[in-house]
């Protein structure tokens, strides 16, 4: 069943055109009547690669010939490539959805290189977060004019990208600068990562979720690691007054403004994320086992989020999160007060046990999610 399908079916249940059995009993039927796509992924696997390859070679063309173009070939070069692309999509877009939105998508990356490409030909000593900056304007355009799940990814990438090399750009030699940024990422992975909701399940929302996903456990670790580099350097220059409550402030204030549009009503647990990464500003970070503890209790968080929201991906990221601290602790503060030979049996005990032990929590909270969403 199509989640746009389902989603006008959530919209007339709040709505009071139907009572929820009513709806329930046609989901059911539906979906013991639905007939897969048999096709539908092979062909997109095959169109991401293909786009993939076709990307790597026209950039490995360019880089084998470019010393012998001339600045106005460059030039030229690069204008065709980002329009080409989006011309090959408007044509395509009625007969071949995913095709043209792979072109769109291929153009609008294409418009990055063109922009730090056209810096390099005419050797423009410009302010260069302005050239991200540009970059992120185009996917912008490009979401406003399309409103696809590719357009969009872009633009979730490129805004805080830029804004990230504006503050990195500003503070370069404020190393508490960094936990601003780690910190900003980390609430804005936590925002995306939890951006579907029963009533929203939009192809959008879960590229949004994807890209959550893939960047919050890393984002966790460089909030983690920034804070301690923070504590390491604390006799270097301190970050003024006003850039701190400008930066520190912005990195809560937007990734919260966003949770609050994608999830409404909802929006007050990821007002506990982001008081759980306020703490660690609090946090000591010298030897302390307190920061282990915390991202333990965030992982249990995660889990727990995603029992009361019905959502597995959360679960299973909260138990790799868990897994993740367990064994940094391990490696961290055990593994080099044991000898050789003990301390590899108690890895592989520790690897055997928790494995164990967090597969077997896993399938029993997301059999529950399952049996609760059914």
């Amino acid at each position: 069943m199509s989640d746009s399908w389902q989603s006008i079916l959530e919209r007339w249940n709040s709505a009071g055109l139907i009572d929820a059995p009513t709806a329930e009993s046609i989901r059911r039927f539906e979906a013991s009547h639905e007939k897969p796509h048999q096709f539908r992924w092979p062909i997109l696997i095959a169109i991401g690669f293909g786009a993939l390859m076709l990307g790597a070679g026209v950039l490995l063309f360019v880089s084998a010939h470019w010393d012998e173009l001339s600045p106005a070939s460059r030039f030229s070069l690069v204008l065709v490539l980002v329009a080409g692309f989006h011309v090959m999509g408007a044509i395509t877009a009625q007969r071949f959805s995913a095709f043209a939105t792979t072109m769109h998508c291929l153009g609008t990356v294409a418009l990055g290189a063109g922009i730090f490409l056209s810096g390099q030909i005419f050797n423009l000593q410009e302010h260069w977060p302005g050239g991200v900056m540009l970059w992120a304007i185009g996917a912008w355009l490009g979401w406003w004019l399309r409103r696809d799940w590719a357009q969009a990814s872009l633009v979730a990438v490129l805004t805080p990208a830029w804004l990230a090399a504006e503050w990195a750009d500003a503070t370069p030699r404020f190393p508490m600068a960094e936990t601003a940024i780690g910190q900003g990422l980390l609430l804005l992975a936590i925002t995306y990562f939890t951006g579907v909701v029963p009533n929203h399940r939009e192809t959008t929302r879960r590229a949004l979720a994807w890209i959550g996903g893939i960047e919050l456990i890393p984002a966790a670790a460089f909030a983690v690691v920034s804070r301690v580099e923070q504590h390491w350097w604390s006799g270097s220059l301190h970050l003024p007054i006003h850039l701190g409550l400008v930066g520190f402030g912005l990195s809560f204030l937007l990734p919260l403004l966003l949770a609050l549009w994608l999830r409404g009503k909802a929006f007050s647990t990821n007002l506990v994320a982001a008081a759980w990464v306020g703490v660690v500003n609090l946090i000591p970070m010298g030897n302390s086992i307190l920061p282990y503890v915390w991202c333990g209790i965030a992982s249990l968080g995660m889990i727990a989020w995603g029992v009361k929201e019905l959502r597995r991906e959360r679960i299973n990221l909260g138990i790799v999160g868990f897994g993740i601290t367990v064994m940094t602790f391990y490696f961290s503060n055990v593994m080099d007060k044991l000898d050789r030979s003990a301390s590899l049996i108690g890895l592989g005990v520790l690897f055997l046990g928790m494995g164990w032990a967090l597969e077997r929590t896993r399938r029993k909270l997301v059999a529950r999610v399952q049996g609760v969403a059914l």
